[in-house]
């Protein structure tokens, strides 16, 4: 398995909180219950880090010095198999500013929910997919996100997709950074895949437009069969699970403030980060702040995906992305490969 992330750019047009609530008519509180994050190896300047991000934005902090402290409130780092993972090196370094991106914000979209970091002894799909099942257990978990992925395999739907059906969890995974190339779990019938695109800004930044981001990960899966959830698009997508369902800002040229004092390739501190694991956690944050509204949570990921599909062009829960390709594949009016339903607006629907 690889992170989803990583991807940088030092001319973004760059995203805060702030401005992202803005694009997407969020509001600045809310959220309930908890979300798990599910990377790989140690982050060993996780807390700090995020109770960083958390002080310049003006988030809720973390009071507790304890990373790992149940009693924790806002942040918890929970060690899958109960030892501590291996830190340190660049290789590892990559991944703990893929759990930077995925804690801060998760937090940042809902700021009330508790956000657990559960950190898998390896990025193997075992490691992986036993760090997930720790999370579903959690005290309080509503959400799953999964920034990384790889290859699909003939065993998926008989071995792994089972690892996505907890009561009453919602499952998140990045569509991946390739463009037009499918990712497990994203394409597990069990878990909502979630898609990139650009955020367009004038110069005072007003939002002018929201593009498919050209290298997001996408196309029909090769075994995993059409969910329910997609029979309202079975002209599309045939017999078989086509992804992505939802997007979200992933484009680096739009990309997000994402705060890592673990040094990497030389650098920490401030960084601006895009990929699709960009999408994954807010996505997941989104549904969480939604069903704290009152929205109510879903049972499943397949439940929260009917409501997904229920709501395709409605232009008052969904924002249409109908221009962007990333070369093969084409973004159009309705559901599309690329960018799904589309990008949420406001809390309605989700």
């Amino acid at each position: 398995m690889v992170a989803a992330n990583a991807t940088t750019s030092n001319t973004a047009q760059f995203n805060t909180p702030a401005t992202i609530r803005s694009a997407y008519s969020l509001p600045s509180i809310g959220g309930s219950g908890a979300i798990a994050i599910v990377d790989a190896y140690h982050y060993p300047t996780s807390l700090q880090d995020f109770n960083y991000f958390a002080k310049y934005f003006n988030l809720p902090q973390e009071s507790s010095t304890n990373a790992t402290a149940a009693g924790n409130k806002v942040f918890q780092v929970v060690y899958a198999t109960g030892s501590k993972p291996q830190s340190g090196g660049n290789y590892i370094s990559s991944w703990n500013l893929e759990e930077a991106l995925d804690i801060e914000w998760a937090h940042a979209i809902a700021p009330s929910a508790k956000i657990y970091l559960v950190e898998a002894a390896s990025d193997s799909l075992t490691d992986l997919d036993y760090a997930v099942q720790i999370a579903s257990r959690l005290t309080g978990v509503k959400e799953v996100s999964m920034s990384w992925g790889g290859g699909e395999s003939p065993s998926e739907v008989q071995w792994y997709d089972t690892f996505f059906t907890t009561s009453g969890i919602a499952y998140f995974a990045a569509g991946g950074d390739t463009s037009a190339l499918v990712e497990y779990p994203s394409t597990s019938v069990n878990v909502i895949s979630c898609g990139g695109t650009t955020l367009n800004r004038s110069n005072n930044g007003t939002l002018l437009s929201e593009t498919a981001w050209a290298d997001t990960g996408c196309g029909l899966s090769a075994y995993e069969p059409r969910p329910i959830f997609q029979n309202v698009i079975s002209s599309i997508v045939g017999n078989r699970r086509g992804s992505n369902d939802i997007s979200f800002d992933a484009d680096p040229n739009t990309g997000v403030y994402v705060y890592d004092s673990t040094p990497l390739w030389g650098e920490n501190g401030w960084w601006i980060l895009g990929g699709t694991s960009v999408s994954s956690p807010c996505l997941s944050a989104v549904v969480n702040l939604a069903a704290s509204s009152g929205n109510g949570f879903a049972v499943s990921s397949q439940a929260e995906e009917l409501r997904f599909y229920s709501n395709l062009k409605n232009a008052t829960v969904f924002r249409d992305i109908t221009s962007g390709t990333d070369g093969r594949l084409r973004s159009s009016v309705g559901w599309d490969f690329i960018t799904g339903v589309g990008s949420p607006i406001g809390l309605q629907g989700k």
